[in-house]
């Protein structure tokens, strides 16, 4: 009885936290006058370089560590393929440390550097680029490069220890997901041009396995049809059935897989036949796994929350219909997201930075913003592709980096938020920042 009525005061002490933060009378849309909420401040801005060639952004969470590293792709006209290393110790002066490309940049077509994400394993720090380059130039095959960076700020210890390389299906990783499993492996998760998401062992990999060696299992898409399956997906520990969970985003919808074991995922709901989708993007859920927001990166379709609950005690096999939908500005869309329950944080292409609260996931409601692309819509590729690209958030103290296709990093603060941790809030305390040195497992709270 009294740990349930701590937890409750916990809980109860975080929602008043919470009201705090909503500015009254906060419009979700910048103008022109006002470019952000009163409650978002700017810490630190860096451009990076030519107009669209910033991808996604990446953070280490430990804060001896203040890394940020953005991946650097030509959508443009312009630009380099590969990696960009900021050191953000000082949030208000970030600095450039460190940039890897790809050789002979001249030779290589599509896009380059997409997604990235760093990682721990056996002690050493690591940090993943995922490529994708396009046909009529070298390294077709070529899906992701690892170095190592546990050497930093000193950038002469950066080194190259591998390239993932996947012959059979050409075309590089979209995306990637790196997920410490409940069984200690660390594993890479990564889009491929198959119809299924595909896994390896990133302790193998990092000494020098191959990728046919290092291949840890492949997550099918059921509505593929051969095709890429997945174009993101992210994945968790639920303590209160003590289950790896697969969240993809592909082919037909969206997809929740038991992946326990890798041998033989289970499927355990499926959102299909959802009014105007059909195909998903980001897909991500909440810490306790009840509720998921989803992405379609369509124009004029607003991001969307669905409730999973009849689906896990088995009432269905598929969810149709959300409980809500969120969207800043209808005539664009949203890209990427992060997860800290119940805080939603969006990086939404020319709406920027964009915060929503999910207390009530009926009833999604902004709480701050920050536009980091004020210039015009793009004239070289699709009109909406600009801007907010990338976004991630430091649960130690709270800090928001946001990657702008065009402007470069971003880093700022929220009023009222100096971290997050799920327990404050009465959900696991359980998001994409995975926690290298401690067991994925944990004892349930009864």
């Amino acid at each position: 009885m009294l740990k349930a009525l701590t937890g409750a005061v916990a809980v109860l002490a975080a929602i008043v936290a919470f009201a705090a933060l909503a500015p009254r009378g906060l419009q979700a849309q910048a103008t022109a006058l006002q470019r952000g909420s009163d409650n978002i401040e700017v810490l630190g801005h860096l451009p990076l370089g030519p107009t669209l060639s910033v991808s996604d952004i990446d953070i280490e969470q430990d804060l001896a560590r203040p890394y940020a590293y953005v991946g650097r792709m030509q959508y443009g006209d312009a630009g380099p393929r590969g990696l960009d290393i900021i050191s953000i110790e000082d949030p208000e002066h970030p600095e450039l440390l460190y940039q890897w490309r790809i050789e002979d940049q001249e030779l290589h077509t599509g896009n380059g550097g997409m997604d990235v994400k760093h990682f721990k394993v056996n002690g050493r720090h690591y940090v993943v680029q995922s490529l994708q380059f396009g046909g009529g130039g070298p390294d077709r095959d070529l899906g992701a490069v690892v170095l190592d960076v546990e050497g930093l700020p000193d950038t002469s210890s950066v080194r190259e220890v591998a390239r993932i390389r996947e012959p059979q299906l050409p075309g590089g990783f979209h995306n990637i997901f790196v997920y410490k499993h409940s069984d200690g492996r660390l594993l890479l998760f990564a889009t491929v041009s198959g119809p299924y998401a595909i896994a390896y062992d990133l302790g193998k990999i990092v000494e020098g396995a191959s990728p046919e060696e290092a291949l840890a299992g492949r997550v099918p898409n059921p509505q593929s049809g051969g095709s890429r399956g997945y174009h993101d997906f992210y994945l968790g520990y639920h303590p209160d059935t003590d289950e790896d969970r697969f969240y993809g985003g592909g082919a037909g919808g969206y997809y929740v897989y038991d992946v326990t074991d890798l041998d033989a995922p289970e499927l355990r709901v499926t959102l299909t036949g959802i009014s105007g989708i059909s195909n998903g993007h980001t897909f991500t859920p909440s810490s306790d796994g009840r509720y998921v927001v989803a992405e379609s990166e369509y124009e004029f379709a607003p991001l969307r929350i669905f409730d999973l609950q009849p689906a896990l005690e088995g009432r269905v096999q598929t969810i149709r219909r959300p409980i809500s939908g969120w969207t800043a500005d209808y005539r664009n869309l949203v890209h990427n997201h992060e997860v800290r329950w119940p805080f939603l944080f969006v990086s939404g292409y020319l709406d920027g930075l964009q915060v929503v609260n999910l207390q009530d996931p009926a009833n999604p409601l902004t709480i701050g913003y920050y536009d980091t692309y004020i210039g015009p819509r793009s004239t070289t590729r699709t009109p909406v592709f600009n801007g907010a690209f990338g976004i991630d958030v430091r649960n130690a103290d709270g800090l928001i980096v946001i990657s702008d296709m065009s402007t470069g990093f971003w880093a700022f603060r929220m009023d009222g938020f100096q971290g997050w941790n799920g327990e404050n809030w009465g959900v696991p305390d359980i998001s994409s920042a995975q926690k290298w040195d401690e067991p994925t497992r944990r004892p349930r709270s009864d």
